[in-house]
């Protein structure tokens, strides 16, 4: 029984709450907020993104501000950052004290310093983590984090979130090795314990990692190697798909922005299970009637609007 408890304790978390919360790119629309995503796993809450509307967004969802702990940036282009003092005043206001993590571009000081002067004062701390390799990971809160340069005419990142899963716990590898059960919790989240003059190591306890969770985000880019490189086996590729009419492969090009086709092509090479398209163009009025561009390349195709959302599972 004791066994069952520590074991079922850890699958109750083993979920990603997905909402792409705003779908618009350059302006919002009356029905259509900026681009944000936001995730929720395990008590805390991520955010890549985060464009005017987002906070309205975040509270037609119903979901809670006060719980994001980390917020990444794409690039520091306004329809990706405009809606930030508003949701860390409010942030504040909701006497939020833990720190929060901003992750971006190098400059995300300077960006923040700068529209934090109507936001001079807040309860919490700012730590701010600046890229400048073309790829950079963490682990921040359960989340898996890769950082990946993408190609925007400024310095723009794609972003992969994973939650890793460690192998299944062998309740009788561990009584036949006499680890005592006070050590089992631990060993089980991957934790080295040192108990009564011996060292245990979760390789005792546990078998072969097992499939996690994977979601890759990219917009404002064309299409490159690294953004499929790093899709590759996600169980949900969000992507930019900012036109979606079969005249716009030339201004695609030119502001280095994706068509429809491009980043199906994308999520065919790198055989994700589903695509969101999202970072509509304003003059894209109904995506989901241009979205057969897409799918006659990659089927499980859809195209997203404002708060479209799913939950992520681990595979049994």
């Amino acid at each position: 029984m004791i066994r069952n408890a520590i074991i079922d304790r850890n699958e109750e978390n083993e979920m990603l709450d997905v909402c792409l919360l705003g779908t618009g790119g350059m302006m919002p629309l009356p029905r259509r907020k900026l681009t944000s995503l936001m995730t929720r796993y395990n008590g805390s809450n991520l955010m890549i993104d985060c464009g005017e509307g987002t906070q309205v967004a975040v509270k037609e969802k119903g979901w809670s501000f006060k719980p994001i702990d980390v917020i990444c940036f794409t690039h520091y282009h306004a329809d990706h950052i405009s809606g930030l003092p508003g949701l860390l005043l409010t942030m504040g206001n909701a006497e939020r004290t833990e720190p929060l993590t901003l992750i971006g571009p190098k400059g995300l000081v300077r960006v923040v310093s700068a529209l934090r002067v109507i936001a001079p004062e807040l309860p919490f701390e700012i730590q701010c983590i600046e890229l400048t390799q073309p790829e950079e990971t963490y682990e921040l809160n359960g989340y898996h984090i890769t950082a990946f340069r993408v190609n925007h005419n400024v310095t723009c990142y794609g972003y992969t979130l994973e939650i890793k899963r460690a192998g299944k716990f062998d309740a009788q590898r561990a009584k036949e090795q006499n680890i005592p059960l006070k050590c089992w919790n631990s060993l089980q989240k991957g934790e080295t314990v040192v108990c009564e003059g011996n060292t245990y190591t979760p390789d005792m306890v546990l078998g072969a990692p097992r499939k996690g969770i994977k979601l890759t985000y990219t917009t404002d880019t064309r299409p490159v190697k690294a953004i499929s490189d790093h899709a590759a086996g996600s169980d949900l590729f969000i992507c930019e798909g900012m036109y979606g009419e079969q005249d716009k492969d030339d201004k695609a090009r030119a502001y280095k922005h994706m068509t429809f086709k491009e980043a199906a092509q994308l999520a065919k090479e790198a055989q994700v299970a589903e695509m969101w398209l999202t970072h509509y163009s304003p003059s894209l009025v109904r995506p989901e009637e241009a979205v057969k561009e897409a799918t006659d390349i990659f089927p499980n195709t859809i195209a997203a609007r404002d708060r479209q959302s799913v939950e992520l599972m681990f595979e049994e």
